[in-house]
């Protein structure tokens, strides 16, 4: 249960790192669908996709190493 705690956070750094350079650049990302987010007047960049396969990565890592 931690693995998959430590992963959904690896995964979300991922996700805003990538989306931040694909977003910032005006692109999309094909499949990545990396769109804009307004939280409480705070913009940021965003993809669903890169965020679940970031977690999904993290959390066979974190399965591996335990």
């Amino acid at each position: 249960m931690f693995a998959l705690l430590k992963a959904i956070v690896l995964g979300a750094f991922l996700a805003g790192i990538v989306s931040l350079f694909i977003g910032s650049s005006g692109a999309t990302g094909g499949l990545l669908n990396v769109h804009q987010v307004t939280l409480q007047g705070f913009h940021f960049f965003w993809s669903w996709a890169i965020f679940l396969i970031g977690a999904g990565l993290s959390f066979g890592i974190f399965l591996l190493m335990d």
